[in-house]
């Protein structure tokens, strides 16, 4: 394994730089010493490492960089593409060593090997719940991407293995996960990305509470619930690895009761923050904080604490819709990791916000 300063010295990053992306949930050590605290890597840590530096002297966004380093270890070289060249198409003409970073990095996926084979499997046939699929499609709909740069995220992963299946949707900002039971599958894993639009008419079939048949034949995908059916091609593109965006670091989980903390969300005071990304308007933040009595705080403007966590106010409002329950489990990790929204039933079905750093 290698000492953080031998990460250092290879990888083309320094060591606060090191301990930055740790807490951040971007680069974790394999292993933590935990009497020193010293942080070790895997040998295979080294190629992210350098392919994180890359990325950060381009200046892509966290968050970006997230989904790069996900889908770079699996077989997903269509969204680290898209990605480069959204990012490309957001820097200003006179940024040369950016441009540089990202024709290094365009020759190194042209040359890339990969031994991983694909999920998709000829035919499979499983049988879901009604009611289970609508209460997963509703818990993670909000979060599913609209940028047309990035088609990947424009749908909705269904990640089947043995009996469960998993529905993720992400558009870098924010992701959510959530599980339904199945029968007549058992088997390996499969996954597959069903656009939004037949995601949502898969959603207007699910007014029952009988068991609907899911098939995804090839890149078909069809639902069928008595005698009625909606069936589509699934998105022509891999998923990142939204297991590997879940590990997050500990910190302080709060209880929040869901109606009294979106009222105080709704009321309480704002800041303006950056310009999204996606479409240029600025958003809303809300600085949260644990209090000491584990109460969360919506911070007023002259709350500066360095532990104070900033959010998108309309992603926070999504998320506790989507939650749908009168209470909820908020997750804090450190200021610069995404915060968890959990309901207090299940550990799988949850929601991520990345957050935003606060202009100075």
């Amino acid at each position: 394994m290698r000492s953080i300063g031998e990460m250092a010295r290879d990888g083309g990053l320094s060591v606060s730089a090191l301990r930055f992306y740790d807490r951040a949930g971007v680069l974790v050590p394999a292993w933590v010493d935990p009497v020193s605290g010293y942080r070790w890597y895997e040998p295979e840590q080294l190629e992210e490492a350098r392919l994180l530096a890359r990325l950060r002297r381009a200046g892509m966004p966290l968050a970006d960089i997230r989904l790069v380093l996900a889908a770079w270890s699996g077989t997903d070289t269509d969204l680290v593409r898209a990605l480069l060249q959204a990012h490309l198409r957001r820097l200003a003409l006179g940024l040369t060593d950016a441009r540089n970073e990202f024709s290094t990095l365009r020759a190194l996926l042209d040359h890339r090997e990969n031994p991983l084979t694909s999920l998709r499997t000829a035919t499979v046939q499983l049988s879901v719940p009604a009611s289970k699929l609508a209460a997963a499609l509703d818990a993670v709909r909000f979060a599913a991407g609209t940028d047309p740069d990035v088609p990947t995220l424009g749908g909705i992963l269904f990640d089947i293995e043995g009996e469960g299946l998993h529905l993720v949707a992400t558009d870098r900002y924010r992701m959510a996960v959530a599980q339904a039971p199945t029968t007549g599958h058992g088997g390996s894993r499969v996954q597959t990305i069903v656009p939004l639009p037949l995601a949502d008419a898969m959603r207007a079939l699910l007014t029952d509470e009988e068991p609907v048949q899911l098939t995804m034949d090839g890149d078909r995908v069809t639902l069928e619930t008595g005698d009625r059916q909606t069936a589509g091609q699934s998105l022509g593109h891999e998923f990142p690895d939204y297991r590997r965006l879940v590990h997050l670091p500990a910190g302080h989980r709060a209880r929040v009761d869901t109606a009294a903390f979106r009222e105080a969300l709704e009321t309480g005071p704002v800041r303006a923050g950056e310009k999204r990304k996606q479409d240029g308007e600025s958003q809303d933040l809300s600085v949260l904080r644990v209090a000491e009595n584990g109460t969360v705080i919506v911070c007023d403007d002259g709350d500066d604490d360095q532990n104070n966590v900033a959010v998108n106010r309309e992603f926070l409002l999504h998320a506790l819709a989507a939650g749908a329950r009168d209470e909820l489990v908020l997750e804090f990790g450190a200021p610069t990791a995404p915060l968890a929204i959990r309901r207090t039933d299940t550990e799988g079905t949850f929601s991520t916000l990345m957050p935003v750093r606060l202009e100075d």
